[in-house]
């Protein structure tokens, strides 16, 4: 009976909490009420149910942090733009990376709420506020669509560069400013982390992409990532090199974040559930290689002047998970903790000396050899704290959650509504530099006036917010990681979509192979040494393209007339791009590798090299394919190949690949339509946009004709031409 009225009085509460739609199930255990999570994705991927102890409690917890986000963040939100500023007494100035974290703060808190039946209203006014930063700074992007990005495209220098930072209120380009004439706005990780976090956002729900106008503008943000892994940027801490002489370098963590920034956007649907075939978002997976393949070269490395930085953390862990490699990540990460981390926070990197008491405020840039005097007095940054307690989060690893809760606890302050307050740096004072010098770690460090009650850290909060509400179990890491970033590729959710996504590769991928013969002349002789291939007929209706080609539909795909946007910079396409199925427009076309593109080159009619060419695109797509499904590469066989005094090492490199083997890769060789089926396959839908006339003029390879057919034509194949040209006695000049 007295459980009976306890559990009575827990109905009565949590029927006040809720209103007259209230809806729980009661547990075996009296008191504990589980509830049923809105978000489709916790059950989908069988994620439990979330148990709630006390559903009073929670709630209460929830608006606690409510009212902390309210205060600390969105009362600095422009009412205008929706961007936030670095440091809340900035009134002018708009910084695109601080805004995205405040952004992202408030989004989290959106997903916890959306636990709640009853939000009152709270859940929207997050999600919107959110919402309203990211379409501003997207605003404030397409303002620089022709002047700056499609300049970009084609000449990736700091001048083309979108901006990081605009005017608070308007949204306007800060030019004009003596102090932001020569700030370095080529920052990559910024771009990247927008996108990383519009697609996060767009699959939790939130609508924030409207028009296809601003789908094209988002496609051509794609294109500025997707060269990062050879342009040189200023970087996370927007002063480039670590000597502070406005020099970029490549810096791996803007590659790496641009890595994980490709790989989700790629196959997303702006517009969310409810969106077009057209809405969708394209990457190519070469260039996401390219920025694969040299980030993991770098590190642990951070860049050719810095031998590690703080930035890398943000990139191996959360938000980017940039690399789930063990070693390389456990390599990076304990280079960061022994060379950056001390009692207050860590480091940037050596020799920083932002922040510092004996850093020239009054120059912009540093002379030749200053950094020296920097050594071992770097500003630690209390931030980085809440990095490795996310990391801890992600990895479920309780010991360093534990390790670096109590370090950060012991370096906040407190405003006057008791939140916590996380200080932007701690230096060392002048007075106690020499000793420092002499004794790293000896002194004791001064708080930064940035990030005092009266003058907030926004990133900084934005993090901690984040960070809190995971410790206390009110958001799930899957509601902040929708996509499951966290998880390797090859663990996570497959799309459903018939758009291609990154998959992990198969320890024993199989590389499928289709031969093609010019003509039938040629496949008749090709049959006498047992190689069966197919003519362009056999094949139909699949047409056969050259990278050429499929390079002018691409300059369709992100065109904005409006905006000044052309589209796909005619980049040529890669061994992988070449090696899946395309449906354009109702047909399926398959594209041969660059290396059957005829050329007058004379190294393009080398058999020995074209030989070596052959493998080595194999074996790459093999070690490389990152797609679900399988690679198809089509190897072109043309009537001049058979002229080559090197023919007979086609025939067996031909040989080998029909028994299935190239020098330890699996290979599957077969008829086209066979091999269809377990095919990476791309839908571009985006012609369907075009009238006829528009659509572009596409040259398929054609088949060799000739006038007679069978075994006694094969002897019109001559082995070598003959010249016949007249000598000359040049003794007598």
């Amino acid at each position: 009976m007295d459980t009976i009225r306890r559990i009575s009085k827990v109905e009565r509460r949590v029927s006040l909490l809720e209103g007259p739609n209230r809806s729980f199930r009661e547990n075996s255990t009296p008191a504990v009420i589980q509830y049923r999570s809105r978000l489709a994705s916790l059950t989908e991927y069988d994620v439990e149910q979330v148990k709630i102890a006390n559903y009073a409690d929670t709630v209460k917890q929830l608006d606690a942090y409510y009212g902390q986000v309210k205060r600390q963040i969105l009362n600095h939100q422009s009412s205008t733009t929706g961007l936030f500023p670095q440091m809340t007494e900035e009134k002018e100035i708009a910084s695109i990376r601080d805004s995205i974290y405040c952004a992202v703060a408030i989004w989290s808190l959106y997903q916890a709420y959306k636990r709640i039946d009853d939000d009152r209203g709270k859940a929207y006014e997050l999600g919107q506020s959110a919402v309203k930063c990211m379409r501003g700074i997207l605003f404030c992007w397409m303002r620089q669509a022709e002047e700056k990005l499609e300049k970009y495209k084609t000449n990736q220098c700091p001048e083309h560069a979108l901006h990081s930072r605009f005017h608070l209120e308007t949204g306007q380009p800060l030019e004009g400013n003596p102090d932001f004439d020569s700030y370095g706005h080529l920052q990559l990780d910024v771009v990247s982390l927008y996108l990383l976090f519009l697609v996060q956002m767009i699959m939790s729900g939130l609508q924030i992409i409207y028009t296809m106008d601003e789908v094209n503008f988002v496609q051509n943000l794609v294109y500025y990532v997707e060269r990062a892994y050879r342009t040189p940027d200023f970087g996370m801490w927007e002063r480039g090199s670590k000597y502070n002489d406005n020099t970029p370098e490549i810096h791996a963590s803007s590659i790496g974040m641009a890595k994980s920034a490709l790989e989700a956007i790629n196959g997303c649907n702006l517009f969310g559930d409810k969106g077009a075939s057209w809405s969708v978002v394209y990457v190519d997976i070469d260039a996401h290689s390219r920025n694969r393949s040299i980030f993991e070269t770098l590190l642990p490395r951070e860049s050719s002047s810095k031998n590690t930085d703080s930035a890398l953390l943000p990139t191996i862990s959360f938000p980017c998970f940039a690399t789930h490699d063990e070693h390389l990540y456990n390599r990076t990460k304990d280079k960061i903790v022994r060379k950056l981390q001390g009692t207050y926070g860590f480091k940037r990197y050596l020799r920083d000396g932002y922040g510092t008491a004996v850093e020239d405020t009054t120059r912009a840039y540093y002379e030749q050899g200053e950094t020296k005097e920097f050594e071992n007095i770097e500003c630690e940054w209390p931030l980085f704290f809440i990095y490795m307690i996310l990391d801890g989060i992600f990895k479920g690893n309780d010991e360093q959650i534990k390790k670096y809760r109590h370090l950060l606890h012991a370096r906040l302050k407190v405003d006057r509504n008791g939140n916590a307050v996380v200080p932007k740096f701690f230096f060392v004072p002048t007075l106690c530099i020499d000793a420092e010098k002499r004794e790293p770690g000896s002194q004791k460090r001064i708080p930064s006036e940035e990030g005092d009650a009266d003058n907030l850290f926004l990133m900084g909060q934005a993090l901690y917010i984040m960070s809190e509400l995971l410790v206390d179990g009110l958001l799930h890491i899957n509601e902040l990681d929708p996509i499951r970033r966290y998880l390797p590729s090859y663990n996570r959710p497959r799309k459903t979509g018939r758009y291609s996504a990154f998959q992990g590769t198969a320890s024993d991928l199989v590389v499928q192979v289709v031969l093609i013969a010019e003509s039938m002349r040629l496949q008749a002789m090709m049959a006498t040494y047992g190689i069966h291939t197919q003519t362009p007929h056999e094949v139909e209706p699949v047409q056969i393209w050259s990278p050429s080609q499929l390079v002018k539909v691409y300059e369709y795909l992100g065109v904005s007339k409006k905006l000044g946007l052309k589209g796909r910079p005619p980049r040529p396409i890669g061994a992988l791009g070449t090696s899946k199925l395309y449906r354009i427009c109702g047909q399926t076309v398959i594209c041969y590798p660059l290396i059957f593109e005829v050329s007058d080159f004379y190294l393009s009619h080398d058999m020995a090299l074209l030989i070596d060419d052959i493998k080595n695109e194999l074996h790459f797509v093999g070690k490389y394919w990152r797609m679900s499904g399988r690679p198809t590469i089509c190897i072109l066989i043309r009537e001049e190949h058979m002229r080559d005094v090197h023919f007979k090492e086609m025939l067996d490199l031909l040989a080998m690949l029909k028994k299935g083997d190239c020098d330890g890769l699996k290979i599957r060789t077969g008829r086209l339509q066979n091999l269809i089926s377990s095919s990476c396959i791309e839908h571009l839908d985006f012609l369907h946009l075009l009238s006829p006339d528009d659509l572009p003029n596409i040259e398929a390879f054609q088949q060799l004709e000739h006038a007679s057919l069978g075994y006694q034509s094969l002897t019109d194949i001559p082995k070598a031409i003959i010249y016949n040209e007249p000598t000359y006695d040049f003794k007598a000049l």
